[in-house]
């Protein structure tokens, strides 16, 4: 069975992406980060869905990206609530953390590469987003040459590292329908940037995107929400 590395923060992209892999036929190596999040309750989550999807592995590093910050996520800065669809779609947001899936997928190719594995899976999505650079179809292209250039197994030629994005495409929706059709429990993930209590807050983008990806998949999100949330 071939390896692959699997990016999973917690969150409902993540889980439906691990999923894929799975699906795949993929022994899979789960891979997490502690990077001082506000909303670190993801990793519990992260754990709960690697366990659910049978990981032969899974790791949480500990990086603190709160020495940079930068990212309403890493910093003192507040997460926007309640902003239109429109809104989300112009600019980059507060919420991105610099060179975050940069550094995550250089960490899971040094893993990749010991593991003797050459397939990497992240749940990024260039359709529902919230407007980062490194959810894009070129980022991850270009980052997929590069781990071709500068690792030993690319440069002899023993393996040849492909990144695998099955959600890239996907509605917010259309990666509900299919999580639950490979069986992902929603229930045991965490989406929300900025948590009440532990609960999602049910204002901040990622909230509001994911309660609408249910909504657009006819179905209700299993999440208890905080109150007032939505």
């Amino acid at each position: 069975m071939k390896r692959a590395v699997c990016l999973v923060s917690g969150g409902l992209d993540s889980a439906t992406a691990l999923a894929c892999a799975v699906r795949d036929g993929f022994e899979t190596y789960a891979l997490s980060f502690d990077y001082g999040q506000r909303h670190r309750v993801e990793l519990a989550a992260a754990e709960r869905v690697a366990r659910q999807m049978g990981a032969a592995a899974h790791q949480t590093i500990a990086i603190d990206l709160r020495a940079f910050g930068g990212s309403a996520l890493t910093a003192e800065i507040a997460v926007p609530k309640g902003r239109q669809k429109e809104e989300m779609g112009e600019g980059i947001p507060v919420t991105y953390v610099p060179a975050r899936n940069t550094v995550f997928l250089s960490i899971a190719l040094a893993w990749a590469e010991v593991l003797e594995a050459e397939d990497l899976f992240l749940g990024v999505n260039a359709v529902d987003y919230s407007g980062y650079p490194d959810c894009r179809p070129d980022y991850i292209a270009a980052f997929e040459r590069m781990a071709n250039l500068a690792t030993r197994a690319g440069v002899e030629g023993t393996s040849r590292f492909k990144i695998h994005t099955p959600l890239i495409d996907l509605t917010k929706a259309e990666i509900i329908r299919l999580g639950l059709k490979l069986g992902v429990d929603y229930g045991l993930t965490h989406s929300c940037y900025d948590p009440v209590d532990g609960l999602p807050c049910g204002a901040c983008d990622s909230c509001q995107l994911r309660l609408a990806g249910f909504a657009g998949a006819g179905t209700k999100d299993p999440l208890r929400y905080a109150a007032g949330g939505v």
